[in-house]
Protein backbone atom coordinates (compact mmCIF):
# COMPACT_ATOMS: atom_id res chain seq x y z
CA UNK A 1 0.00 0.00 0.00
CA UNK A 2 2.76 2.35 0.76
CA UNK A 3 4.81 1.78 -2.39
CA UNK A 4 1.59 2.37 -4.31
CA UNK A 5 0.89 5.47 -2.51
CA UNK A 6 4.42 6.73 -3.41
CA UNK A 7 4.26 5.57 -7.13
CA UNK A 8 1.38 8.14 -7.35
CA UNK A 9 3.03 10.90 -5.56
CA UNK A 10 6.15 10.60 -7.56
CA UNK A 11 3.34 10.68 -10.69
CA UNK A 12 1.73 13.50 -9.69
CA UNK A 13 5.16 14.94 -9.38
CA UNK A 14 5.71 14.59 -12.99
CA UNK A 15 8.57 11.40 -12.41
CA UNK A 16 8.07 9.08 -15.31
CA UNK A 17 8.92 5.58 -14.05
CA UNK A 18 7.35 2.07 -14.72
CA UNK A 19 4.47 1.90 -11.53
CA UNK A 20 5.49 -0.70 -9.32
CA UNK A 21 8.32 -1.69 -10.42
CA UNK A 22 11.94 -2.47 -9.13
CA UNK A 23 15.15 -1.96 -9.65
CA UNK A 24 15.76 -4.85 -12.15
CA UNK A 25 16.34 -4.09 -15.27
CA UNK A 26 17.75 -5.82 -18.46
CA UNK A 27 18.90 -3.29 -20.56
CA UNK A 28 20.51 -3.17 -23.70
CA UNK A 29 24.20 -2.15 -24.32
CA UNK A 30 23.06 1.07 -26.06
CA UNK A 31 21.16 1.44 -23.39
CA UNK A 32 23.14 0.69 -20.52
CA UNK A 33 26.09 2.99 -22.25
CA UNK A 34 23.79 6.00 -22.26
CA UNK A 35 23.03 5.31 -19.18
CA UNK A 36 26.01 5.96 -17.66
CA UNK A 37 26.38 8.95 -19.14
CA UNK A 38 24.51 10.12 -15.69
CA UNK A 39 27.16 11.26 -13.71
CA UNK A 40 25.11 11.69 -10.77
CA UNK A 41 25.85 10.76 -7.13
CA UNK A 42 22.11 10.51 -5.72
CA UNK A 43 20.78 7.88 -8.62
CA UNK A 44 17.15 7.06 -8.62
CA UNK A 45 17.29 4.34 -11.08
CA UNK A 46 12.90 3.96 -10.98
CA UNK A 47 13.08 6.73 -12.60
CA UNK A 48 16.93 7.40 -14.45
CA UNK A 49 15.87 4.28 -16.70
CA UNK A 50 12.93 5.85 -18.08
CA UNK A 51 14.44 9.52 -18.58
CA UNK A 52 17.22 8.04 -20.79
CA UNK A 53 14.49 7.23 -23.01
CA UNK A 54 15.22 4.41 -25.43
CA UNK A 55 12.20 1.85 -26.43
CA UNK A 56 10.58 -0.11 -23.35
CA UNK A 57 8.58 -2.88 -22.95
CA UNK A 58 7.28 -4.63 -19.64
CA UNK A 59 6.93 -8.11 -18.52
CA UNK A 60 4.21 -8.83 -16.37
CA UNK A 61 4.14 -11.60 -13.80
CA UNK A 62 1.71 -12.83 -10.88
CA UNK A 63 3.85 -11.75 -7.53
CA UNK A 64 2.71 -14.51 -4.78
CA UNK A 65 2.50 -13.49 -1.47
CA UNK A 66 5.58 -14.38 1.04
CA UNK A 67 5.72 -17.83 2.01
CA UNK A 68 8.90 -17.48 4.57
CA UNK A 69 11.15 -14.58 5.79
CA UNK A 70 9.81 -11.36 6.55
CA UNK A 71 10.88 -7.79 4.54
CA UNK A 72 14.33 -6.58 4.57
CA UNK A 73 12.91 -3.28 3.42
CA UNK A 74 11.04 -1.51 6.95
CA UNK A 75 9.94 1.84 6.63
CA UNK A 76 12.40 4.04 7.16
CA UNK A 77 14.15 2.69 4.24
CA UNK A 78 11.18 3.32 2.26
CA UNK A 79 11.15 6.52 3.30
CA UNK A 80 14.70 7.52 2.75
CA UNK A 81 14.13 6.07 -0.95
CA UNK A 82 10.89 8.10 -1.29
CA UNK A 83 12.60 11.20 -0.42
CA UNK A 84 15.74 10.06 -3.01
CA UNK A 85 13.54 9.64 -5.89
CA UNK A 86 11.40 13.05 -4.97
CA UNK A 87 14.94 15.08 -4.40
CA UNK A 88 16.43 13.75 -7.17
CA UNK A 89 13.76 13.93 -9.62
CA UNK A 90 11.83 16.54 -9.40
CA UNK A 91 12.03 20.52 -7.75
CA UNK A 92 8.06 20.23 -7.35
CA UNK A 93 8.15 20.21 -3.65
CA UNK A 94 9.92 23.57 -3.95
CA UNK A 95 7.30 24.75 -6.38
CA UNK A 96 4.89 23.86 -4.17
CA UNK A 97 6.54 25.57 -1.23
CA UNK A 98 6.50 29.02 -3.68
CA UNK A 99 2.58 28.02 -4.55
CA UNK A 100 1.72 28.28 -0.85
CA UNK A 101 3.30 31.20 -0.19
CA UNK A 102 1.45 33.45 -2.84
CA UNK A 103 -1.74 31.36 -1.78
CA UNK A 104 -0.96 32.45 1.86
CA UNK A 105 -0.05 36.13 1.11
CA UNK A 106 -3.33 36.16 -1.60
CA UNK A 107 -5.31 35.68 1.74
CA UNK A 108 -3.46 38.24 4.29
CA UNK A 109 -4.37 40.80 1.06
CA UNK A 110 -8.08 39.90 1.25
CA UNK A 111 -7.70 40.11 5.13
CA UNK A 112 -6.32 43.46 4.88
CA UNK A 113 -8.86 44.69 2.97
CA UNK A 114 -11.60 42.90 4.99
CA UNK A 115 -9.94 44.43 7.75
CA UNK A 116 -10.28 48.23 6.09
CA UNK A 117 -13.42 47.96 4.89
CA UNK A 118 -14.59 46.94 8.74
CA UNK A 119 -12.72 49.89 9.80
CA UNK A 120 -14.00 52.34 7.41
CA UNK A 121 -17.54 51.51 8.02
CA UNK A 122 -16.99 52.13 11.89
CA UNK A 123 -16.76 48.15 12.63
CA UNK A 124 -13.78 48.02 13.77
CA UNK A 125 -12.32 44.24 15.10
CA UNK A 126 -9.70 45.08 17.90
CA UNK A 127 -6.46 44.29 18.50
CA UNK A 128 -6.11 41.22 16.77
CA UNK A 129 -6.61 42.16 13.24
CA UNK A 130 -3.36 44.10 12.86
CA UNK A 131 -1.40 41.57 14.36
CA UNK A 132 -2.91 38.55 12.18
CA UNK A 133 -3.18 39.86 9.22
CA UNK A 134 0.83 41.34 9.16
CA UNK A 135 1.70 37.60 10.63
CA UNK A 136 0.52 36.00 7.97
CA UNK A 137 1.43 38.77 5.03
CA UNK A 138 5.24 38.37 6.32
CA UNK A 139 4.80 34.94 6.82
CA UNK A 140 3.42 34.20 2.91
CA UNK A 141 6.10 36.76 1.96
CA UNK A 142 8.65 34.78 2.96
CA UNK A 143 7.14 31.64 1.94
CA UNK A 144 7.15 32.90 -1.44
CA UNK A 145 10.44 34.57 -1.32
CA UNK A 146 11.88 31.14 -0.20
CA UNK A 147 10.08 29.31 -2.94
CA UNK A 148 11.28 31.91 -5.12
CA UNK A 149 14.95 31.17 -4.22
CA UNK A 150 14.38 27.17 -4.44
CA UNK A 151 13.15 27.61 -7.99
CA UNK A 152 16.92 29.21 -8.56
CA UNK A 153 18.21 26.25 -6.37
CA UNK A 154 16.33 23.77 -8.33
CA UNK A 155 17.62 25.09 -11.46
CA UNK A 156 21.16 24.88 -10.43
CA UNK A 157 20.67 21.27 -8.80
CA UNK A 158 19.57 19.90 -12.31
CA UNK A 159 22.19 21.78 -13.79
CA UNK A 160 25.08 20.56 -11.88
CA UNK A 161 23.99 16.98 -12.60
CA UNK A 162 24.62 17.59 -16.32
CA UNK A 163 22.08 15.17 -17.59
CA UNK A 164 22.34 14.57 -21.27
CA UNK A 165 20.01 16.36 -23.46
CA UNK A 166 19.40 13.52 -25.61
CA UNK A 167 20.96 10.05 -27.31
CA UNK A 168 21.67 9.07 -30.69
CA UNK A 169 19.14 5.81 -31.09
CA UNK A 170 21.16 5.20 -34.62
CA UNK A 171 22.97 6.32 -36.60
CA UNK A 172 22.93 6.52 -40.67
CA UNK A 173 25.23 7.58 -43.27
CA UNK A 174 27.98 9.02 -41.24
CA UNK A 175 31.20 7.49 -41.28
CA UNK A 176 30.03 3.66 -43.05
CA UNK A 177 31.85 2.62 -45.96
Amino acid sequence: MTAEVFYRLMTMMGVKQVFNHADFRLLSSRARDALLEYHERNIYIRGLVPLVGFPSAEVYYDRRERTAGVSKYPLHKMMALALEGITSMTVMPLRIITLTGFIISAVAILAIVVVLINKMIGNPIQGWASVIVALFFMGGVQMLCLGIIGEYLGKIYLETKRRPRSHIEEKEGFGSP
